[in-house]
């Protein structure tokens, strides 16, 4: 027999259990309608406050970020750029901290609506779509680590792998004497965009010759550029599983076999940063992992586990980066 204090307790925690369950959606549910809202074209209802508040918490996509180079929309569609519906990109001004403040322009998709069209491409070319979804956030920390460390590409050959927009890799162009960069993607309509925006820039990259390229990491033609690379650099590429393997063979097949490394930065996102590695060590290269690997970098992740509320969702296991380094 339960005394009556024991069922009083139960009581409560009952009560408790089935208000929240009846107040708080539930992470699939919020989950469903970020898809919902995604296919829709028409606007769908707004929801109520607590269902807003889950949505900016559960959803992984931040229009924020690291906000560690400034940048801002600029005014007006790229009349310039052809390859797109115009009314779904826009032209976003990135001002470089260095001593020249060098500015780069980016066409980038910023609607919150799914397209067809780019899941018949994902399907066609066997690829994701997560180039068109946003900016990711450890790009702008990939590209932050390039502009602090601009000596260790100078006169090298460099490739940025699954680039998307391909910050990092105009970073790299712009600001490093790099001999040659390479932008990258699987994603023909991202490849689009990579041209676009480095014909944009033309006038910023010097001597460095700048290039577009399709890669997608499980072809097994990359013959004609492997055993090339100084230094590959990759961010936020580590998450889906199924393409550990075809990304760690084509690292190593890029890489030079003198001194060269890889530099990726990715967040653990669950145990797929760990599985990918333990395929990078298996086929023989070797890496070293940092967690504080720039004191601005640390700074700003620290503002954001204590509770700095302009990244609602922000988690360490999904958001911060780790600086990864891979070498034979």
């Amino acid at each position: 027999m339960l005394d009556s204090a024991t069922k009083a307790r139960r009581g409560k925690r009952g009560n408790a259990m089935e208000a929240t369950s009846t107040t708080t959606p539930r992470a699939s549910t919020l989950r469903w309608e970020i898809l919902r809202r995604s296919v829709l074209r028409r606007p769908p209802p707004q929801p109520d406050d607590q269902s807003r508040i889950g949505i900016d918490r559960i959803s992984r996509k931040t229009s924020h970020g690291f906000n560690l180079i400034p940048h801002h929309l600029m005014e007006g569609h790229d009349e310039h750029f052809s390859g797109s519906d115009r009314s779904r990109d826009a032209r976003i001004c990135y001002t470089l901290p260095v001593e020249s403040a060098s500015k780069l322009y980016l066409t980038q998709r910023v609607d919150d609506h799914a397209n067809l069209n780019d899941f018949e491409i994902c399907n066609r070319y066997d690829i994701d779509n997560t180039g068109l979804v946003c900016h990711w956030p450890s790009e702008d920390i990939l590209a932050y680590f390039c502009l602090s460390h601009t000596d260790m590409f100078r006169s090298k050959k460099v490739i940025e792998l699954g680039s998307g927009y391909g910050l990092a890799g105009l970073v790299i162009a712009a600001v490093t004497d790099a001999l040659e960069v390479v932008i990258s993607d699987g994603n023909p309509q991202v490849v689009d965009y990579i041209q676009h925006n480095i014909d944009a820039n033309c006038g910023a990259f010097g001597d460095t010759r700048v290039k577009s390229m399709t890669l997608h990491w499980n072809q097994e033609e990359i013959s004609n550029i492997s055993d090339t690379y100084d230094i590959i650099v990759a961010s936020d590429c580590t998450f889906f599983k199924e393409s550990h393997k075809g990304l760690a063979r084509t690292v190593k097949f890029l890489l030079k076999n003198g001194p060269s490394e890889a530099i990726f930065l990715s967040p653990r996102r669950g145990d797929s940063l760990d599985k990918f590695l333990d395929i990078i060590k298996q086929s023989g290269l070797h890496i070293s992992i940092s967690e504080n690997y720039d004191t601005e970098v640390w700074k700003r992740h620290q503002e954001l586990m204590n509770g700095d509320d302009s990244w609602p969702n922000y988690e360490m296991d999904h958001c911060y980066p780790l600086l990864v380094r891979i070498t034979h």
